[in-house]
């Protein structure tokens, strides 16, 4: 073996290129790496990529910055597999210009040196290309007559040389890392997007009647004048008969109780059926496209489970966990039980049919038009199965976005993440002070997560209504929305409960009363409060501004107040810092840091535009004084240029 180069780490990886990386196109892919060699020769490296199946590989140069430690990037230009790997060696053309030049410093006789270098120019002359060939062999021909010994030391000196010798490297005995690393290269709409969630059986105009797909036109037009990209439905299939829900969350239900629909199946039809209520599969995919002429994809919710109607539990008695009474143990989640449904038994002898099953389901739907997914509690099944479902449907609908409704244990939610899930849940809901909200997106966005984690930030779900907004009016509800919104560039809403401010809770607990799960409401879908004017204006500003359609682009700045939150997000030429104030009852006001250096400020002035406001300021100092007062603005968004 005469390979000297070592390569000890090569960043970013996911469990050693177990998984892959997850980019859109037009992201600079940035490697990091660890790389060394005996002795004092100089080492030289790259980076070695190429798209799908491509047989050569294209490569990018790495810069040594300190420490044996070496940097570069490349970018990504197409949707599909990119994959990478790095190559080092000793570069002896590359060590002998260096060492020559040191010696011709110290005014040491380099005739010898003179006659190597012209060795390795040789080799280089093979590969060089026009002018450059023409300059390299001008060059050998000089090195070759000790008559020009003084034209040669002049040479040597010059830029032209050194350029060519780092243009054509000679490779010679090179060490390739031995993992190649995936990136997964998706479409825009993965990295941002805006969702609102509602239910189709509340859109009908008439108190207490079950809404339709046609119903669903009127709030599909008002969601898109909100600047709503994503809008997601909870299951839209037959609801289960047996242990019925009633009204919150009630064990027994009353005649025409409509039930939860995560109680999925009964005589119509289970996971590939609809609920008569609310029309037909044609109505369904008319639907599918008047959203989609408005620029909004039409989100499902796939939860696999089953009612105890389901025609699953008839037809494929194999496919869950019978107990010696002869019944099937109902899903929990604790302290929640859900008596409605029971859960499929994923270690069943027959796993590989129910494995086919559920991915059809998911083939069943995007066929109709969907390509979105949610997907209902998603780490109460084996990870190997969604691997193969998630990898088998994109094989097909490349273009699939999965978000994992995934509220448990950090390494779980990771994990998912790795597998597959396009975007993820996360605990934002459950971060509120100024430390909790900073530490969280620094973890989210600074460290591993960062490769492979899509956060989609959600204040509300419809299970879930935190304590800290409830019983409260809309200053708090706004301050959720707008952290929601500017931290993440993906985000969603559990509406028109949210944006109508509906914040009463079932007491002692972190759920809605009266919750829609569990009957059918009736909407306001026309008036414009102050509230969806803010949501209107906040979506408007996301589309406008680049910086706000990624989430790892984001540093936080330095202020004298705990309760405001401050921070800048640039892409590219757009360069935003944003401050929110937490408080929802006081006025908060501070100076805060605005940091030149990383905005790449070439003057010690600049004019900052409030993007909410449209009020225009000149900032001449490094800290700077602003208020905010929660019951008219809960956030500045300063353009700076």
């Amino acid at each position: 073996m005469k390979n000297r180069a070592l390569i000890e780490f090569v960043f970013p990886t996911v469990n050693d290129g177990k998984f892959y990386l997850k980019k859109v196109v037009g992201d600079k892919i940035e490697i990091k790496s660890h790389i060394f060699g005996d002795g004092h020769d100089e080492i030289n490296a790259r980076i070695l990529y190429k798209f799908g199946k491509q047989k050569t590989w294209k490569n990018s140069p790495l810069f040594h910055k300190s420490n044996d430690e070496w940097e570069g990037s490349f970018l990504v230009e197409e949707i599909g597999s990119y994959f990478f790997t790095v190559e080092a060696w000793v570069d002896h053309p590359l060590d002998w210009y260096k060492s020559t030049i040191k010696k011709i410093a110290a005014e040491e006789t380099v005739a010898v040196e003179i006659l190597i270098g012209k060795e390795h120019l040789v080799k280089i002359a093979k590969k060089a290309k026009g002018q450059h060939q023409k300059k390299t062999k001008e060059i050998i021909s000089i090195f070759s007559d000790s008559k020009k010994y003084n034209q040669a030391l002049e040479i040597l000196q010059q830029k032209d040389l050194l350029e060519i010798i780092k243009l054509y490297p000679i490779i010679e005995n090179s060490t390739v890392y031995g993992v190649t690393q995936e990136v997964k290269v998706e479409h825009k709409k993965t990295e941002f997007s805006s969702w609102y969630e509602f239910f189709p059986r509340s859109t009908s105009s008439e108190i207490g009647k079950h809404g339709t797909f046609k119903d669903c036109k009127i709030a599909i037009d008002f969601v898109h004048k909100l600047g709503f990209d994503v809008i997601y439905f909870p299951p839209i299939h037959p609801i289960g008969n047996s242990h019925r829900k009633g009204k919150n969350n009630s064990t027994k239900s009353l005649p025409g109780e409509p039930g939860s629909p995560w109680a999925i199946g009964n005589e119509l039809g289970g996971h590939k059926a609809i609920h008569p209520e609310l029309g037909s599969m044609q109505d369904f995919e008319e639907l599918v496209k008047y959203a989609s002429n408005k620029n909004i994809d039409i989100a499902l919710d796939i939860a696999f489970q089953a009612s105890p109607d389901h025609p699953y539990v008839k037809q494929h008695p194999e496919w869950f966990k019978w107990r010696p009474d002869g019944t099937v143990q109902y899903a929990e989640n604790p302290p929640k039980k859900y008596q409605d449904v029971l859960p499929f038994n994923f270690e069943t002898d027959a796993w590989e049919s129910l494995w086919e099953e559920l991915k059809s389901v998911f083939l069943f739907w995007a066929e109709k038009g969907v390509k979105i997914f949610r997907v209902d509690n998603p780490h109460t099944k084996p990870f190997i199965f969604w691997e193969y479902v998630i990898n088998e449907v994109k094989k097909k609908f490349p273009e699939t976005i999965f978000l994992s409704e995934a509220f448990t244990r950090p390494k779980i939610m990771a994990r998912l993440a790795k597998l597959g899930f396009t975007q993820s849940y996360t605990y934002f809901t459950w971060r509120y002070s100024k430390q909790e909200l900073t530490d969280y997106m620094n973890e989210l966005t600074k460290g591993e997560l960062k490769d492979y984690f899509r956060p989609n930030f959600w204040p509300n779900t419809p299970d879930i209504l935190p304590y800290y907004i409830q019983n409260k009016g809309l200053e708090i509800s706004a301050i959720r929305f707008v952290l929601a919104a500017t931290l993440s560039s993906n985000y969603g809403l559990y509406g028109p409960v949210y944006d109508l401010l509906e914040t009463a809770p079932m007491t002692g607990k972190e759920e809605y009363f009266n919750s829609e799960k569990y009957e059918i409401r009736n909407w306001d879908w026309q008036t414009i409060t102050p509230f969806r004017k803010l949501i209107t204006q906040i979506n408007r500003i996301r589309k406008e501004n680049p910086a706000l359609q990624k989430t790892n682009n984001i540093n936080f700045c330095q202020n004298d107040n705990p309760q405001l939150l401050s921070f800048i997000k640039t892409e590219g030429e757009n360069k935003l810092y944003i401050i929110i104030n937490l408080d929802p009852e006081y006025t908060q006001s501070g100076f805060c840091r605005l940091p030149k250096d990383q905005l790449s400020l070439k003057h010690d002035t600049a004019e900052v535009k409030d993007l909410i406001s449209g009020e225009k300021y000149v900032w001449d100092k490094d800290w700077n004084y602003v208020e905010l007062n929660p019951k008219i603005c809960q956030l500045h968004i300063f353009e700076i240029k």
